[in-house]
Formats: structure tokens, sequence, C-alpha cells
């Protein structure tokens, strides 16, 4: 087997037996060209199936130089996946990533918007334009639904229950999931569905997708991160803000107001309730509160 092979292969693992998406499957395969890359400089010929712990450790010692621990920790998880794959299917019996630990990191707390920066950034939305009224029902959606990008890009018109006050939301690995929608936020975009989009001319292929550019077609990612940053701009925001941030703003006001963490867990579409937990320590401030309020011993 090699290298070339092995990641053909567990690309095909990837996708079809973890049910992973392309981004996903992409980070995995990226940190693997990267150790192929490795070899070829140090002209070391050994397949995946040859290879030593002592190569490999060559590698991730010469990575760290130029990664932060963060990524650095990321390429160890992926290449000992990769591994443990190929000791699932027989090519090996060691892993050569089993001594390597990752470094210690803590873990990253996520930028929040309050809910009056929210409000200034849809304030800031000019509706005299035809994406104005798109652009205020795309933040009104990241923040009110709690969506990745990638699922609001994603949104079909097939997708939206508004009798049921839900939408069906796409996410990783294809999972899907049902979010609750506001009154407010079906507001906008019905407004978005019948002022602006009806009258655009929409191409093949992209009649169903929810928020369209100018020409008809579906949205793309980079669209999205290019409208939040000139709205963030335009209000002299000081705060490196992404689509990300309203999902995690999305959670920690749940949080605040008494939402049940599981219910987040639910909405979010994380498969562990640790990824959610991560909003417990966001506002260490609410949690003295919970303490105050609820403790019989207050």
């Amino acid at each position: 087997m090699n290298w070339k092979q092995a990641l053909q292969d567990y690309h095909n693992y990837l996708k079809i037996e973890r049910g992973l998406s392309e981004n996903s499957i992409s980070s995995y395969l990226l940190d693997l060209e990267k150790l192929m890359i490795h070899l070829k400089a140090y002209e070391i010929t050994d397949s995946p199936i040859q290879i030593s712990p002592e190569t490999v450790q060559k590698f991730i010692y010469d990575s760290a130089k130029t990664v932060n621990p963060r990524s650095q920790a990321r390429i160890i998880s992926g290449l000992k996946g990769f591994f443990n794959y190929l000791i699932f299917e027989d090519y090996r019996t060691d892993n050569p990533m089993d001594l390597i630990e990752a470094p210690k990191i803590g873990r990253k707390l996520p930028d929040t918007l309050s809910t009056d920066e929210i409000n200034q950034l849809i304030l800031a939305i000019d509706l005299s334009k035809p994406e104005g009224e798109r652009n205020r029902a795309i933040l009104e959606t990241l923040y009110g639904c709690g969506l990745r990008v990638s699922e609001l890009v994603n949104l079909k018109l097939s997708d939206l229950y508004f009798e049921e006050d839900f939408i069906k939301v796409t996410g990783k690995g294809d999972k899907q999931r049902f979010v609750p929608i506001s009154n407010l936020n079906k507001k906008y975009i019905n407004i978005y569905r019948g002022e602006i989009r009806i009258h655009l001319q929409i191409q093949k292929e992209h009649e169903d997708y929810l928020f369209l550019n100018r020409r008809g077609k579906q949205l793309t990612r980079a669209m999205i991160f290019t409208i939040i940053k000139q709205l963030s701009e335009k209000i002299g925001l000081d705060k490196n803000i992404s689509p990300h941030t309203f999902r995690h703003s999305f959670a920690t006001h749940l949080l605040e107001n008494g939402a049940d963490l599981r219910a987040i867990q639910q909405m979010l579409g994380h498969e562990s309730i640790t990824t959610t937990e991560i909003y417990m320590h966001v506002n260490r401030s609410h949690l003295v509160k919970v303490l105050n309020e609820f403790h019989p011993r207050k």
C-alpha cells in the first residue's frame, strides 16, 4: 500500500463509514499530506504500513516549530486516527503514534456578542438595497437558530416548517435535526422570500436554496463572512467576529437566561454534552447568580 492509495481508502472510510463532511475529511487528509511532504523532504520511502514511531515523532517535532499547540494537537489526533484505521483494516498491528502525547492546551472560550451589539449589526444593514432584507434574514437566522455557516447556506425552502415553528437543519456528517424558529425570525425570512427572492432569476438546481446571491445561485460560506465583516467595520465593532460568533452568542444567551443545557445541546447539534458545556465557562458571573438564587443555604 502506497500513500496515495492509503489516502484514497481513508477518504472513502471517513465519508462512507464515519459519515463526515467534505470539509472535515479535507482537514484530516491535509495533515497526512504534510506528513508525506516531510517524508519526501528527508528522502524517506517508508509506506504507511512500514513507517516507524521515530519517523513520525521527527515529523511531529518539526511541525511543532511552525504551528501553535492547538494545531499540533489536531495533527497528532488526526494521525492517530489514520493509523488506527490501518489497524482496523489489518494493514498494521501497531500505532506509531501511541507514545506521542499531544501538548496540553486550555480550552478556548468562544467570542460572543452582546444583545446590544447584535442589534447594532442588524440595524447597520442598508434595507434600501435588495440584499438588505436578505442579509437581515441571514443574521436573524444565524443568531435566532444557532446555525453553523455551512448549515445556513445549505438551508432549503423545503426545510422550513413554519407552521410547526421548526426548521430542518443538515449538520456535520449529514446528520439532520429540527431546530425551533421564532416568530420574529420567520417574519424576516418571509419578507425576504416575498419581496426580494421572488424577483430573482433563479438558476437551475438552486431553486430550493433559501438564501441566494443576486445571480440566483446559492450563497457561499465566504460571502456570509464578508457580509458580517463589512457590518462589523461599519459600526466600528472592536471584536474579531465571524458567522460562528452568532452561534456562540445564541448558546450563551440561552444559558444566561436559564435554558437547559441538554436543550441547547440538541439545538446546536452537538453529539456530546461536553462540547456544549464550554458555554458554562463563558460567563462566570451567571454561575454566581444561579448559586445565589437556587442554593438552599444562600
